[in-house]
């Protein structure tokens, strides 16, 4: 069983808000893992345009090596010239710089995207991969069926790295007024986070960005408003540790050793939460 939680130390809190210097909470150590994560993007239109721009203003600061999707990934149509606008264009910089995008599936996202090369999902619904001293898992919420399922146990069960970082669209917990947490995948999958010491979830799907209180403990964040955003669409509750409902977002992080420092950045620049998630001593592998 799960014998330590992570500890979150709060640089700023969001609850409507107060801005904040944009480096507030990453140190941009040389040698950390550094990524960005996005939510609920393909629309092709201004924000998600602003979005990319703002990453790429980032990046210059906080060399991040990779983009976390999460999902709904492409509205509407979703043919060869869509891609072009609702993903290649948006993030040009960041794809001439070499940053790889790794994407797991909304329900927006036609089931065929995962062939998409520059999704980097290599044809799978579910996959794996690490950098430096963290595991990432990739669900595809749409669809949590044994198999999937059996496959994300024994990936944890394999797995003796000490971050573990699952993604996937669909949130387990979530305090967005449209969608908010869905229990049955709640049921399905938390059980396997907590016993195989999942340390961070992200997920999308509501189009607000929220940090909720660690629940057995796990982090959870929801960071669905990359592109689309339903204004003024949280509804606080117990579990609200912060949230910003007012602006498209995205996320960076940044991993070294033990810590795990986070920021959520609106798409005009501004950090709207920061912090910082500490492993307990001796929280490695599996249980």
């Amino acid at each position: 069983m799960r014998r330590t939680a992570v500890v979150i130390l709060l640089l700023v809190a969001a609850f409507r808000l107060v801005p904040a210097a944009q480096n507030a909470a990453l140190p941009a150590r040389p040698d950390s893992l550094k990524f960005a994560v996005i939510g609920d993007t393909g629309t092709g239109a201004k924000p998600e345009f602003d979005v990319g721009q703002q990453l790429a203003t980032a990046r210059m600061r906080f060399p991040f090596e990779m983009v976390l999707m999460l999902g709904d990934n492409m509205y509407g149509r979703q043919q060869p010239q869509d891609f072009v606008d609702k993903f290649e264009k948006p993030y040009a910089p960041l794809l001439q710089a070499g940053v790889l995008f790794f994407a797991t599936l909304g329900n927006h996202d036609n089931q065929n995207n995962r062939f998409y090369k520059g999704f980097n999902m290599g044809g799978a619904r579910y996959f794996t991969f690490t950098r430096k001293n963290v595991r990432f898992f990739v669900l595809d919420s749409n669809m949590i069926d044994p198999a999937q399922r059996a496959w994300f146990e024994d990936a944890l069960k394999q797995s003796h790295d000490e971050w573990k970082i699952c993604y996937f669209h669909h949130p387990i917990y979530s305090d967005g007024g449209r969608h908010g947490s869905d229990v049955s995948l709640r049921v399905a999958l938390e059980p396997l986070l907590t016993e195989y010491g999942v340390n961070v979830v992200f997920s999308g799907h509501d189009h607000i960005y929220e940090r909720i209180k660690p629940q057995k403990g796990v982090a959870y964040f929801v960071a669905g408003s990359g592109g689309e955003l339903r204004a003024g669409d949280v509804r606080p509750s117990a579990m609200t540790a912060a949230y910003f409902d007012r602006d498209q977002t995205f996320m960076l992080v940044e991993i070294d050793g033990d810590e795990l420092f986070f920021q959520a950045v609106a798409r005009t620049g501004t950090s709207v939460d920061a912090g910082v998630i500490r492993r307990q001593p001796g929280e490695k592998g599996s249980r």
